[in-house]
């Protein structure tokens, strides 16, 4: 079945009619008289039914030759994320998009890719492409190069980087395979769109400004107060205009790439501005993706809310908060084992100022970045006790750094679920409850859950019986696929302060 055949025309263009954010990237819609496609909330002229075609993928639009609108701009909306647990072939399908999503894969020779994600997924590559076109309309490939175009329209419109280092940082091999790419699906060459972008220009602040848009409702002052109450000084800060701050280390193409961004959100428009220093502008699409994974952006409220709204009425806005470093996550969810919020982070603290590495950035919040994995690898016991760290969770500390550090343990949303799941599991110090903790907001895995969480029990009203663990475990099956947004609601609407094994890190 195309999957276009899935998607509700006259629903859609109800909801190009009014503008409805909370349906950005959800579809989008090309118009047949023009040749171009736009997102939703675009306000140009309203076209005619008759002329409209709906696709569910900016993917497909292209693929059937349409081009992105320039003043709507489908680079900015938030990615599709259709969870569904409906059978072997969905699963497949989502799993391959979350992959070519994150532009840590496209540095890869395109020709090799396929094979190697099928390789990942334990599937043939001919079974892949058969699966992906089914489910997407568009084969594996068709998709990436979508994704790398709109990237890089993106920093050609917002940016003012070289249009080399553009092509570089949106995983082409070279300029030219970039220029045609680019006059092969957009009819024009990069240098004429970066002049008829609207985007370019206007912002004056440090660093380079990109824009990322989300869908709402999105309740800002949750996230940011989940997160305030776990910021690391001199690692990140939160000021009172709502900016979030914080350094960053990346490891890319085989280098190590360090600096700040910060975050400030536009609630009125369902946008953030994100702005990076001059040493990450060349990983920027890398560093648009964890961010976009750290504060949930891609989450779509309407597929949650159908599922969460009748057991979690007050929820609706609520969001997974996630991390833009999977090792610094982890770490964090060792130290704040059976312990308190503000006993966790006094832990990661102590840590960073005792391994942190200095770092110049032009606030006087950000001055260290949290210890690299090969550093925290050579730790030794007495100089994490002297932190006060307990043995348990010393040894837990140094063999997850030397996991990450030296066998390629993943952390973040590309990585295989049920695979890293076992092998965190397998390290000293790390249950289930950390684990799943870490799939939850390192990992993005949507249907995580702590069944073990003490906080969790008392908000449930598990917390009396003889088996609270199987208690909440049974009660959350009727959450699926979304538990890690439940185990959210529960804890915001629990009102507990979260402690023996609770939310801490």
């Amino acid at each position: 079945m195309n999957p276009t055949d899935r998607i509700d025309e006259d629903a859609c263009y109800r909801a190009l009619c009014s503008h409805d954010a909370r349906f950005d990237g959800r579809f989008f819609t090309a118009v047949t008289s023009t040749g171009i496609y736009c997102r939703p909330v675009c306000r140009v002229r309203t076209p005619r039914r008759e002329n409209c075609r709906f696709f569910a993928h900016a993917a497909q639009a292209e693929h059937a030759g349409f081009r992105p609108c320039l003043r709507c701009r489908p680079e900015l909306a938030p990615l599709e994320r259709h969870w569904s647990m409906e059978d072997a072939s969905a699963i497949l399908a989502q799993q391959a998009t979350r992959w070519l999503d994150d532009p840590q894969h496209w540095l890869d020779d395109a020709g090799a890719l396929g094979a190697r994600l099928a390789a990942r997924l334990g599937v043939s590559d001919r079974h892949l492409r058969r699966v992906f076109e089914e489910r997407l309309g568009v084969s594996p490939l068709q998709y990436l190069l979508t994704r790398k175009l709109l990237t890089a329209k993106q920093l050609l419109a917002d940016t003012d980087l070289p249009v080399t280092q553009i092509a570089l940082a949106s995983g082409f091999g070279s300029v030219r395979r970039f220029n045609a790419a680019f006059l092969d699906h957009y009819r024009l060459n990069p240098t004429q769109l970066r002049r008829e972008a609207t985007g370019k220009g206007r912002d004056t602040g440090h660093g380079t400004a990109v824009r990322l848009g989300y869908r709402p409702p999105y309740d800002v002052a949750a996230t940011l107060g989940f997160l305030r109450q776990r910021l690391i000084d001199g690692v990140a800060f939160l000021d009172d205009s709502l900016r979030l701050g914080q350094t960053l280390r990346m490891e890319v193409g085989g280098r190590t790439h360090t600096g700040w961004l910060v975050a400030s959100f536009d609630e009125t428009r369902c946008q953030l501005t994100l702005r990076v220093g001059d040493s990450l502008r060349e990983v920027l699409p890398q560093v648009i993706h964890r961010l976009r994974a750290a504060l949930d952006l891609d989450a779509d409220p309407g597929a949650i809310n159908a599922v969460l709204h009748g057991p979690f009425p007050d929820g609706d806005g609520l969001r997974v908060p996630g991390a833009l470093d999977g090792f610094e996550l982890a770490v964090r969810a060792v130290l704040g084992q059976q312990i308190t919020v503000a006993a966790a982070r006094t832990l990661a603290q102590r840590l960073v100022n005792r391994f942190g590495e200095p770092i110049e950035t032009p606030f006087a919040q950000l001055t260290r970045l949290f210890p690299a994995p090969a550093v925290l690898a050579q730790a030794g016991g007495d100089a994490l006790g002297e932190l006060g760290i307990v043995r348990q969770r010393q040894a837990a500390i140094v063999a997850l750094a030397r996991a990450v550090a030296t066998q390629g343990l993943v952390l973040n949303g590309s990585a295989d679920v049920s695979t890293t799941l076992d092998a965190l599991k397998a390290l000293p110090g790390i249950g289930d409850w950390t684990a799943q903790y870490i799939a939850m907001r390192a990992l993005r895995w949507p249907d995580a859950f702590p069944a073990g969480d003490v906080a969790l029990h008392k908000a449930l009203g598990v917390q009396d019986s003889r088996h609270p663990a199987r208690e909440a475990e049974a009660l959350s099956l009727a959450w699926k696929p979304w538990r890690s947004y439940a185990v959210v609601r529960a804890w915001s609407a629990g009102r507990v302060v979260p402690t023996s094994g609770a939310l801490s890190p």
